[in-house]
């Protein structure tokens, strides 16, 4: 590998790591803003939303970036989101208005939108069979490190005052110009500026979208409920709690960074059975376990199982979109995939208005063993073999 493929290559993966942050990058400094906007009101569903509302806008606003990309390039538009995701993101460092922070984190949302959209185009555009395969599974391990670290120095920032995290965000204006120095147009997105014949997309990518979403409802149940279920079972310190959902990350990054290897020896759909097959097993153990320890373990293989579903959804997408439309399919999937985040809790709180916490998570293992039934099934199937290839 060349010099400047390298640095091509960690640069993508830097731009990687800035959709990440965006959302949990502020967490721990949650409890001390509700404090400190105690009089507004509403203000702790208000906080809450300063989170979230980031993927609701990726969700909103991916599309439009991937037809936008389409027709007008790459680069100029991931600039772009990259200096508004530092305006955006660190303008909580300065606003005393909780409604302006709101819309702050609005802002932000659309930048990584745009960013995430155009860093997935670009790696199907630079790279080709294998080495997108690997590269795939690199990035997603990236982020997933990217994650654990960067919540980390939230956490420590917190600290000190619950607005030091948001400057965090002033990390993409170091990436930015990486951009411009490593970064090249790719021609493919010169090619279909003008471009009015319609492209035939194949109709199993929507599967992949829907399927996009589905993993991730189910998945966002740990970070968002564990916690709970932690304290239920004895356990009080937060550090320890937050370790617990670092190691489920960590299980990610280790299965997201083999996703090459696997991919060698396992159909797309073997591994979706496979990585179902892995969350059910650790959302089944969850619902009996009564032990800090196999509620870690119970996280790690669950982790493991998203760890090689997200490179392999993204790799499929790659494959099967056309590159004269690859940034408006990618701009999809990425809206499925933060709509899944953002739907998360809105589906898991009737379900636990009427079960109990662990009896929710038995349910989910259910329903993520029948996932893993389905795709087993569709593998062997003769359109599940004509549509894998």
């Amino acid at each position: 590998m060349s010099r400047r493929t390298g640095k091509l290559k960690l640069t993508l993966l830097l731009v990687s790591s800035l959709t990440i942050m965006s959302i949990i990058t502020i967490s721990p400094a949650l409890p001390q803003m509700a404090i400190a906007f105690s009089n507004v009101p509403n203000a702790a569903f208000l906080v809450k939303l300063v989170l979230t509302i980031p993927a609701l806008m990726i969700a909103v606003f991916s599309p439009i970036t991937g037809r936008l990309i389409d027709r007008h390039g790459r680069l100029k538009i991931l600039r772009l989101s990259l200096a508004l995701y530092a305006i955006a993101g660190t303008s909580g460092f300065f606003l005393n208005n909780l409604y302006l922070i709101l819309l702050s984190r609005a802002v932000l949302g659309l930048a990584v939108g745009m960013s995430m959209t155009i860093v997935i185009t670009l790696i199907a555009d630079y790279f080709e069979g294998i080495e997108r395969q690997k590269f795939v599974g690199i990035q997603i391990a990236f982020m997933s490190i990217g994650g654990i670290l960067f919540t980390g120095l939230g956490g420590l920032l917190a600290d000190v005052g619950w607005r030091y995290p948001f400057l965090i965000y002033l990390f993409s204006l170091l990436v930015l110009p990486l951009t411009i120095l490593y970064l090249q147009e790719p021609a493919v997105a010169a090619k279909t500026n003008g471009m009015k014949t319609p492209i035939k997309v194949p109709s199993i990518i929507w599967m992949l979208f829907i399927n996009t979403m589905l993993m991730w409802i189910i998945f966002f149940i740990i970070p968002v409920q564990i916690p709970f279920y932690l304290k239920a079972i004895g356990v009080e310190k937060n550090a320890l709690i937050g370790a617990g959902i670092a190691i489920s990350t960590a299980a990610s990054a280790i299965s997201s960074f083999f996703y090459s290897k696997i991919k060698g020896y396992f159909s797309f759909l073997f591994i979706f059975a496979m990585g179902y097959l892995l969350m059910a097993a650790g959302f089944s153990f969850i619902a009996v376990a009564h032990t800090y320890t196999l509620v870690v373990v119970a996280m790690m293989l669950s982790g493991f199982g998203m760890g090689m579903m997200i490179p392999n959804t993204n790799m499929w997408v790659m494959k099967i979109a056309p590159p004269e439309v690859r940034g408006k399919e990618i701009g999809k999937l990425a809206t499925f995939w933060f709509l899944g985040q953002f739907l998360s809790p809105i589906v898991i709180f009737p379900v636990l208005k009427s079960l109990s916490l662990s009896s929710t998570f038995m349910l989910a293992a259910g329903f993520l063993l029948l996932l893993s039934l389905g795709f087993l099934i569709f593998h062997f199937s003769k359109a599940g073999k004509i549509a894998a290839q």
